[in-house]
């Protein structure tokens, strides 16, 4: 492998890097208050409000369910309008924070809610208010799944960026199409595959310690 071939990978691992700990970063603050209120205006939350809860749950599901690739595409007059452009590794942290949001969402939610209630009955009948059987109750003892849903999410992320490669975000994903696909270079193809299972099993591994770490002191 070239001194060129380092430096084009060097440049895609960077633009991989920025993509996904941008939209990592705001999906995490976007996601965890969507998924507290959620699990809060549910009808057996500490604030029941079911239009809110239903309406909230609608808008999660649809980004959901549709697939990265065609939300890409759907978002570009938004991503034009936030960032100034539709191409580039900016412009992908867009449309990668929205899918992930609500991913991390539904995850926190699943976290959230497998807190003991017995904990939370136990906080209202001392009188503690909403806001402090969240920052007592809800938020430290979901914490082991919290972190190991975020995990998750980073993975799918990574995942996610690739598939941006295609329609221009850089990063891995565009080296291995731009290069490894089209140019037929198979060593570039590989040395991308590789990056990319060493990124996931590092993130994967780091997450699952500190999330059992969390599980001991519980």
């Amino acid at each position: 492998m070239s001194m060129d071939d380092l430096g084009l990978f060097a440049t895609a691992l960077g633009e991989t890097a920025v993509m996904v700990g941008a939209s990592g970063a705001l999906s995490l603050a976007l996601g965890l208050p969507l998924g507290l209120l959620l699990v809060i205006t549910d009808n057996e939350g500490v604030r029941p409000h079911p239009a809110v809860n239903r309406a909230l749950g609608a808008i999660v599901n649809a980004f959901r369910s549709t697939p990265f690739i065609i939300l890409l595409v759907a978002l570009i007059p938004f991503t034009r309008f936030v960032v100034g452009t539709s191409i580039g590794t900016t412009a992908a942290i867009v449309p990668l924070t929205i899918a992930a949001t609500p991913y991390y969402a539904r995850v926190a939610e699943m976290s959230l809610r497998e807190v003991d209630r017995g904990l939370i009955e136990a906080l209202r009948s001392m009188g503690a208010t909403r806001f402090q059987i969240v920052r007592e109750a809800l938020v430290p003892e979901a914490l082991p799944g919290l972190v190991s849903g975020f995990t998750v999410t980073l993975v799918t992320l990574i995942g996610a960026s690739a598939m941006a490669g295609a329609v221009g975000a850089g990063g891995l994903g565009d080296l291995a199409i731009r290069y490894g696909y089209q140019r037929f270079e198979t060593g570039i193809m590989a040395g991308v595959i590789l990056i990319l299972i060493v990124i996931v099993t590092g993130i994967q591994v780091v997450g699952d310690q500190i999330a059992r770490r969390l599980n001991r002191r519980h």
